[in-house]
């Protein structure tokens, strides 16, 4: 690294604090705090003497006993100080010298004879010095005060004031930055694609000598928590270049004219150590769509935007500089800059499927202590839809409740823990459940599970469970067997019947209904809207697409759209959409009446053991007979220290099993 980047170094630091003062002020400091300390020095030297009478004094004189003494004269008054050292003898005989003072008035035959003996020196006390100490101490201290505590602060806040301009980009210090490409898994092609940045760094001349240009500007797009900010942290410790990393937000501040001077400061720093890497994290914060809002556009943000777009690609722009940015909101950037010449290349980091999954498991797993038997890609076959956040999550939640009970490691017990917990939530073992309630929870439970076997398009049940966990009383859990990228029609409508079965056998059991379903309601509400709306599965309105994905909500530009359909189309979607939920109930209430006898099998051992496993209630579903487990009372069937049952294969993109139970939070939409 260059001498240049080495003196940029400590701008990047957080000024103002810690400055050394200019050396003038520093000596004055040390003088003026000197002055006191000889003064009480020799205060301190004076209260040792001992301060005799006159008549000691002239009887010392008279025995020849004084070995020492200085008279000091006052010229504004007659008495005359002196102080020195007489000889006494101690007790075992000894001669010792003790030092002495006295204030007394001396005749001029006694002075004389003093003087003459050789053992008296007279000093002339330096009144001029003294007399000016006294005078200019007290206005250098004033001097000093008003310094420090009004000037200096003035001149403190002129210098943040200017500061706000600076840019906050902090540059990452070769060396401290220990992530690279082997810490990332489950994004191959997103690795490949960075990698050419890497390898242009180091040579870019084999790229120009085929004329080919480095992209300006690479936007990483994905999920939450899918690695974005990962897979720049080991670009930079990959790359043999300056890193620059700075926030979106740090971009936003309440001056008019910050944010586009700090842009273009970031922008100044990273020519000076060219070539270098820029990262600007979550990038919507100041890249959203110009000229939209509440109340119109934000020129503030809006003059951000625009110096951000010519430092990028205007007239004055200079190769060397890469800028990397990241953001789960590409909707709303502006136009401008995702055009190429400014972010040239988008790259998708999409979740993680069955692969990915397990090499993410592989590599958080290193810091964790696992027990031999723990079989990584049995976790990656159960967690389907989570990043690698999730996973990461999953593992420390594990190692956690491994620490809890006091175990040396982990097994796939606490894993298949972390896994329920991570996804629907802890057990809730102090809610005080009624009998009616728990009933209730056994019967809407048992008829998801039911109708979730004797179905032919859905996905295997895993487990289903009365125990509460988060916001739902109970839970049925079903888990596809292989990676899943689209869905059929009649998967699609087996999900919305089974999503009714719960309402229907409570309905069956007690001849009322509850509150418990309204999860299940909504998310058959947003199935069937999807399929007349959005994917054309409707055979009344055809394959046309009513109304835009409300999957990102950009509040001012959606406002001012119109509807695209009339007021008659609406109508006939809420028929249609009505017409596609009131057949889905039929069918789950003809197979639950038809099959009243499993049902209650399902709900006696669900109240009897509160889990249930997949096959037993497949058991019930062909012979309408149960075999108990072998212990009861557990919330998991996997509850054996080494157990890792094969669970199926699940897709990449799945909301939240249906049937989460009474009382259960909304399920994601589709």
């Amino acid at each position: 690294m260059s001498d240049n980047k080495q003196k940029r170094q400590p701008q990047n630091q957080k000024g103002g604090e810690g400055k050394v003062p200019p050396r003038g002020w520093m000596l004055l400091i040390i003088i003026m705090g000197l002055i006191p300390l000889m003064m009480m020095m020799k205060e301190g030297s004076m209260r040792n003497q001992q301060e005799i009478s006159h008549p000691k004094f002239v009887e010392l004189v008279e025995s020849n006993l004084i070995a020492q003494a200085e008279i000091t004269y006052n010229p504004q008054s007659s008495l005359r100080e002196i102080s020195g050292e007489y000889i006494a003898e101690t007790e075992s005989g000894q001669a010792t010298r003790i030092p002495f003072k006295i204030k007394t008035s001396v005749s001029e035959e006694l002075e004389t004879k003093l003087l003459q003996s050789g053992k008296f020196k007279p000093v002339e006390p330096n009144t001029f010095l003294m007399n000016i100490l006294y005078a200019v101490l007290p206005i250098l201290l004033l001097a000093g005060i008003i310094y420090f505590f009004l000037i200096r602060q003035v001149k403190m806040a002129g210098k943040g004031a200017l500061s706000f301009g600076k840019s906050k980009a902090r540059m990452m210090v070769k060396g401290k930055n220990k992530v690279t490409f082997k810490d990332v898994a489950g994004a191959e092609e997103a690795i490949d694609d960075v990698r050419e940045l890497v390898d242009f760094l180091k040579d870019p001349k084999k790229f120009q000598n085929l004329g080919g240009r480095i992209p300006k500007g690479i936007l990483m797009v994905g999920a939450p928590g899918t690695g974005k900010t990962l897979l720049a942290k080991a670009i930079a410790g990959e790359a043999d270049a300056a890193f620059f990393s700075i926030s979106g937000s740090d971009f936003v501040e309440m001056f008019v004219g910050v944010g586009a001077s700090r842009v273009r400061d970031m922008f100044e720093q990273a020519r000076q150590n060219s070539p270098c890497l820029v990262f600007v994290d979550e990038i919507d914060a100041v890249g959203r769509s110009r000229g939209h809002g509440m109340g119109g556009g934000n020129d503030e943000r809006e003059q951000t935007l625009n110096a951000l777009l010519v430092e990028m690609d205007g007239f004055d722009t200079q190769e060397g500089t890469i800028l990397i940015a990241a953001t789960n909101r590409p909707d709303v950037l502006d136009p401008a800059l995702l055009r190429p010449g400014r972010f040239d290349r988008q790259i998708m980091i999409n979740l993680p499927d069955l692969r990915g999954r397990e090499e993410i498991l592989k590599v958080h797993a290193r810091r964790f202590k696992l027990k031999e038997s723990v079989d990584l890609s049995v976790i990656a076959r159960a967690t389907p839809g989570y990043s690698g956040a999730e996973l990461a999550n999953l593992l420390n939640e594990a190692a956690l409740q491994a620490a809890r009970f006091n175990k040396k490691s982990i097994s796939m017990h606490e894993l298949e823990e972390a896994r329920i917990k991570v996804r629907w939530g802890r057990e809730r073992k102090s809610l005080a459940m009624t009998d009616d309630d728990k009933r209730h929870t056994a019967w809407h439970e048992a008829g998801h599970a039911l109708v979730n076997v004797m179905l032919e398009h859905t996905h295997p049940l895993h487990k289903v469970t009365i125990i509460p966990r988060g916001q739902s009383l109970g839970s049925t859990m079903s888990l596809p067997e292989q990676e899943m990228f689209n869905r059929q029609r009649r998967e699609m409508v087996d999900m919305i019947t089974l999503a009714m079965a719960g309402r229907i056998a409570e309905e069956i059991e007690s001849g009322d209904i509850s509150t418990g379903a309204s999860g299940d309601i909504q998310q058959a509400t947003q199935l069937a809207r999807a399929m007349v709306c959005q994917y054309g599965m409707s055979d009344r309105l055809g394959m046309v697409q009513y109304g835009e994905s409300s999957e990102y909500v950009f509040l001012g530009r959606d406002m001012a759209k119109s509807k695209e359909y009339s007021e008659k189309t609406a109508q006939e979607i809420d028929d249609e959409v009505k017409r596609l939920i009131d057949e889905c109930y039929g069918k789950a209430k003809t197979l639950l009446i038809d099959n009243r006898d499993k049902l209650e099998i399902i709900a006696n051992a669900l109240l009897e053991y509160e889990s249930l496993d997949g096959t037993q209630v497949e058991e019930i579903a062909k012979t309408g007979k149960f075999t108990p487990p072998p212990t009861a009372g557990s919330d998991d069937s996997m509850k054996g220290e080494d157990s890792s049952e094969p669970l199926p294969e699940s897709p990449k993109p799945i909301p939240p099993e249906i049937g989460s139970g009474l009382g259960s939070p909304a399920p994601a939409p589709l």
